[in-house]
């Protein structure tokens, strides 16, 4: 792989080699709103054209077309657990995106919480991994008669850092369920998981499988596009993500949770394939083994098939561009290249957002949210003017033909944590295809806007 060697040892792919494979950026868009979705490789537009020729439906038939088709649905799942460390595909649940991933947790769950259990969560989450939880309290258990309570854990608002002894100090023997980010989508802040995870372990909350700890529910769709993941040496109960922000944005994301769990779980949808084959009477329903216990009705195969070759194919993006090694290759993925893979990625992002952050604090007039050092975020950057709205510097930016956001970004707890009137800041962030002339030029048009 080339690289170029820049400040503090960081190191950059040769993005030469990958910015040619997207459509968008060869027709020189300035893409710079990759936390919300990234772009689409050609690679996996022409995989498409390929998989419709045999497309048939998985499970359900005895044709060569749904054998083939049910064969790299299923080893989709393989690809995915690979690529988080997961034991096997048993641990992975896909659905159309991170949110209702979370909302399946909820649903799953909800049974399970008892009279003056709490959910602990913190002011810095998307509100995917908040308003369910706060639905789930307010909304929900109320009507049957149960009462609990969703806690929430402060940050620190000048430098973006989650107050640990704040989040300890709310759980307690009645914490049935942490939920955090693993980095968030408005401060870029990326939080110690396994830190959590011990304040989680250490609460004295007794699940109904007579384990003494709280659940810990990771929501990783900032974190898994751009760091490596082992989800195993985490010990995390839950894990999601969602693949439209890892080049594939064709509807779906994924849920990891400990076989254990997922076994004792009740779904969240019923019918279809999740039922064991013929056991179905009016006594009883058996469910399928796993993940399939978890897949109602006809599933997204293309979408599952595509975002597993995503995977491959940033993998292969990430340690030389130039040779396929996993794309469309029937092979195990490598713990040590899916480590070098994303490890490369991470210090090209970083070196990025370290460009971003020292342009941008060149402007005395904005006020940049989160974590000063780069090691310390993700490549996103959110910001504020004293002089013009953020959705007015968003409309300007695109313009100028630079794609940023202007909004709450789906982080409006933390938004108003700051009392941010409306509760919105501009943001941008970087993907692996960008360089530094486009953080460049998006920071000279920011400039040109204030």
């Amino acid at each position: 792989m080339k690289t170029i060697n820049l400040v503090k040892n960081q190191l950059m792919i040769d993005t030469k080699k990958i910015r040619k494979f997207f459509p968008a950026i060869k027709a020189g868009r300035i893409v710079s709103n990759n936390a919300a979705s990234t772009q689409v490789p050609v690679q996996l537009l022409e995989l498409l054209k390929k998989l419709v020729v045999q497309y048939d439906n998985v499970h359900r038939g005895q044709s060569r077309s749904s054998l083939l088709t049910t064969e790299a649905f299923e080893s989709s799942y393989d690809t995915i657990a690979q690529f988080i460390g997961a034991t096997s595909r048993k641990n992975i649940v896909l659905y159309r995106n991170a949110t209702e991933a979370i909302n399946s947790v909820m649903y799953s769950l909800m049974t399970e919480f008892k009279n003056g259990d709490n959910v602990v969560t913190t002011f810095m989450e998307h509100n995917s991994n908040y308003v369910p939880w706060y639905g789930l309290c307010k909304e929900i258990l109320p009507k049957f008669g149960v009462n609990t309570e969703c806690r929430i854990a402060k940050f620190d608002k000048e430098t973006g850092v989650l107050d640990l002894n704040h989040l300890k100090s709310l759980v307690d023997q009645r914490t049935k369920l942490v939920c955090c980010t693993g980095a968030s989508n408005f401060l870029g802040t990326i939080n110690p998981i396994k830190k959590i995870k011990a304040i989680a372990d250490s609460s004295g909350y007794i699940q109904p499988n007579g384990e003494t700890r709280s659940y810990l529910l990771i929501d990783g769709a900032q974190v898994v596009p751009n760091t490596f993941v082992n989800v195993n040496e985490l010990g995390v109960d839950f894990f999601v993500w969602s693949f439209h922000k890892m080049l594939a944005p064709f509807g779906v994301g994924a849920l990891y949770a400990k076989e254990g769990l997922l076994e004792k779980m009740r779904p969240f949808l019923y019918g279809g394939d999740m039922i064991a084959e013929g056991m179905v009477s009016q006594e009883k329903v058996s469910y399928n083994s796993l993940p399939w216990k978890f897949t109602a009705g006809t599933p997204n195969i293309l979408g599952t098939i595509l975002s597993a070759q995503a995977i491959r194919l940033l993998i292969d993006f990430a340690i030389n561009p130039r040779k396929r090694k996993y794309f469309l290759a029937n092979k195990q993925l490598e713990a040590s290249d899916i480590k070098k893979a994303m490890e490369n990625i991470k210090s090209h992002e970083q070196t990025l957002i370290r460009e971003a952050l020292g342009l941008l604090g060149e402007m005395p007039s904005l006020n940049i949210f989160g974590p000063k050092n780069p090691v310390n975020r993700t490549s996103l950057v959110a910001f504020t003017c004293k002089d013009k709205s953020p959705f007015k510097i968003a409309e300007e930016l695109s313009k100028l033909g630079v794609e940023s956001r202007a909004g709450c970004h789906c982080a409006t707890l933390a938004h108003h944590y700051y009392g941010l009137n409306p509760p919105a800041s501009c943001r941008l962030s970087f993907c692996v295809y960008n360089n530094i002339e486009d953080v460049k030029k998006v920071c000279r048009a920011v400039k040109k806007c204030i």
